[in-house]
């Protein structure tokens, strides 16, 4: 897990059109990148549409918002239209992302360990230093909680 304070690892990964979206190109505004595990199940849809039910507040603010998980571009193509997500979606199939950013972790569900994506959260300042580090995030506050500390 990365610390706040530490310098954002760039990246650059497709959107749900397949279009190359780089993170340093945001360089000046602050920018939101949440880690989910997979499109379209419980959790990650109830994470998303509450970003979407804010994210006129993030604009306001002048702040991007990124969601990233394993899924492909299609797959995110369909997430998106299907709950009218206006942020960017990209996906990371190799995880360079993910594990760039410590998202990728050893989870426990009933009793079985496998490896997989932890729900986690940066904020990232205009100078693209972690600004804010929000590990093991609720999707149905995490969206309330960082508009909460931009304030």
């Amino acid at each position: 897990m990365l610390e706040a304070g530490t310098p954002a690892p760039d990246f650059t990964l497709p959107d749900k059109d397949a279009n190359p979206v780089r993170l340093s190109d945001f360089r000046g505004r602050k920018v939101v990148v949440y880690f989910y595990p997979k499109d379209n199940t419980s959790g990650c849809t109830r994470q998303a549409c509450a970003f979407a039910a804010s994210y006129d507040r993030f604009v306001d603010k002048n702040v991007v918002v990124i969601g990233i998980s394993r899924d492909s571009a299609a797959s995110h193509l369909k997430f998106a239209e299907k709950y009218s997500l206006p942020f960017i979606l990209l996906s990371d199939p190799e995880r360079t992302a993910i594990e760039a950013y410590g998202a990728w972790q050893e989870k426990k569900n009933y009793g079985k360990v496998s490896m997989g994506v932890v729900r986690t959260t940066y904020l990232i300042d205009e100078q693209g230093v972690i600004e804010k580090v929000m590990p093991k995030v609720k999707p149905d506050t995490n969206a309330e909680e960082i508009l909460a500390y931009l304030g």
